[in-house]
């Protein structure tokens, strides 16, 4: 997949090609966003669809050439899932084994001593939303009552047809790198109804431009800092997030004071997580949405009780297994150290400051 244009731009920018790939094709999807809002919106679903599937094909292709068939293979076989076993355990079980299988072979396969972009990247921000996508559709199948209010908003009453799913999986605002959504949103978005102005595209222009911004602040400062651009894909999250905005995916309602809402998809909160002096505050601050979305109880309790479940899902998130378990285990630690010292702090009884007149 190398090009001569794009190497040589890797190497004025002292980068990798892989790298420069993934930027250019999360850049790319703020005027697929514009072609959506201003060419398809409130269109026959069908249309929306095939759009956002070739052009998620378009990008798997561009980053990973023919290798883009394993996530077409996972997407059929999650929709074979869902049309043969229907709203059972049985499906559930099947997709979580496939899925989770599927990646951590693909792991075993491409594993090297260093951090690398390949197709195992997306596909594991696939894997979790195909696995999400059998719970929603099993929750569909149960009685209101027995629903919390997440599932409630998630839950799967109709099993989605195959334009509806390649839709869904490819989408372009999500697909390499997330953030995780489910199926609902993104009916609500085919459907036009993800807006502040009913009937209307919605008015994110502004905040996507604000999203994006930050992105670029941040990406100058760490290349400045740096005497090359990192391969971490940590700062693409601002970039991916601002798509999102900008398609009406973010929309997330009102506040209590009737402010509109547009981080339904945020994953990072830069300035608390520059800015934290607590453990608990740099977790709650990064990996937010897929953080939040594997705590949900869809996950959390309907899979398993276990907390390990957790950490795996964690793991599994950094690409890379092994030390991505530490890192989750160190994030537990962590999280437990900061515990008990905000309630050793909280419990220290400091002496009123001198008044000064």
């Amino acid at each position: 997949m190398a090009t001569p244009m794009l190497q040589s731009a890797a190497e004025l920018l002292e980068t990798s090609e892989p790298a420069l790939r993934l930027i250019i094709s999360i850049l790319i999807g703020y005027p697929l966003a514009l072609v959506s809002r201003y060419c398809l919106f409130k269109k026959d679903a069908f249309l929306i669809h095939l759009f956002h599937t070739l052009t998620g094909l378009w990008i798997a292709y561009f980053n990973f050439g023919f290798q883009l068939f394993h996530s077409f293979i996972c997407i059929l076989v999650q929709f074979l899932f869902l049309r043969l076993m229907g709203r059972t355990v049985t499906a559930v079980g099947s997709s979580f084994l496939f899925q989770m299988g599927y990646l951590l072979t693909g792991y075993y396969y491409t594993a090297t001593d260093y951090y690398d972009i390949k197709w195992t990247m997306p596909h594991c921000v696939l894997a979790l939303k195909l696995i999400g996508l059998s719970l929603d559709y099993y929750d569909g199948g149960k009685d209101e009552g027995k629903l919390n209010a997440e599932q409630k908003v998630s839950a799967l009453r109709h099993v989605p047809s195959f334009s509806e799913v390649c839709g869904f999986a490819y989408f372009y605002g999500g697909f390499l790198v997330g953030p995780q959504f489910t199926l609902r949103s993104y009916q609500r978005l085919v459907a036009g109804e993800l807006t502040d102005c009913p009937g209307q595209p919605p008015n994110s222009i502004v905040p996507a431009i604000r999203r994006f911004s930050l992105g670029l602040v941040c990406l100058a400062i760490y290349t400045i800092g740096s005497p090359y651009l990192t391969d971490s894909y940590m700062l693409s999250d601002d970039y991916a997030e601002g798509v999102c905005i900008l398609s009406g995916l973010g929309y997330n309602g009102h506040d209590s004071a009737g402010v509109v809402l547009w981080d339904a998809c945020a994953n990072m909160k830069v300035w608390q997580y520059e800015t934290t002096p607590l453990f608990t505050g740099t977790i709650a601050s990064f990996n937010i949405n897929t953080n939040a979305w594997v705590a949900s109880s869809s996950v959390a309790f309907n899979v398993t009780r276990s907390l390990n479940t957790f950490f795996v899902f964690e793991a599994l998130q950094s690409q890379m297994p092994s030390d991505g378990y530490g890192a989750a285990v160190s994030t537990s630690n962590g999280l437990n150290l900061g515990r008990g010292s905000s309630s050793v702090l909280t419990d220290i009884q400091l002496d009123p400051p001198a008044q000064c007149w």
